[in-house]
């Protein structure tokens, strides 16, 4: 490979060569470059050998190494309790289904509604007269009265008196 000619060079235009040639590099502001490049843990290695062997594991499993084993089913029998209440249960359940209802008497139903006499009807008037005059009583119909007490103390000489006595 050779070195290009100078005419073969691409051309810069010229304000942008005078704007590179008049470029200050203090205007430029310090950066600091951090490279996230994060590594795997120790225990994140540890997790994935232990996933892989797990996966090869079942992969080379051979049904062959495995052992017969007897399934023992155990019944447990009701006690002596349990076998009444279901036979108490289950006469309960024959017995109302063979029920006869034709057995059953005929009966004629009479409903009775007692209303309250005339003079309960009177009272319970007058007690609701009774409330709503008390809950709708205006205080601004009351007429201002004064008090005079006609029971006066007695004077001294009817007290000397009494104690003579």
């Amino acid at each position: 490979m050779s070195t290009p000619a100078l005419n073969e060079l691409p051309k810069v235009a010229v304000d942008l060569k005078s704007q590179l040639e008049g470029f200050d590099t203090n205007n430029m502001k310090h950066a600091v470059t951090q490279e996230k490049s994060v590594l795997p843990t120790a225990e994140d290695v540890k997790q994935e050998r232990q996933h892989n062997n797990l996966i090869q594991d079942v992969e080379n499993f051979s049904p062959d190494r495995l052992k017969r084993a007897a399934t023992q089913e155990k019944f447990v029998l009701p006690n002596a309790q349990d076998l009444a209440t279901e036979k108490t249960q289950k006469a309960l359940i024959d017995g109302v289904e063979a029920f006869d209802t034709s057995k059953l008497k005929p009966t004629e139903t009479q409903e009775k509604n007692l209303l309250p006499d005339k003079d309960a009807i009177e009272q319970e008037k007058g007690q609701q007269k009774l409330i709503a005059g008390i809950e709708n009583f205006n205080p601004k119909s009351l007429k201002h009265t004064e008090t005079k007490e006609k029971n006066p103390l007695p004077t001294k000489e009817a007290i000397a008196q009494e104690k003579g006595a």
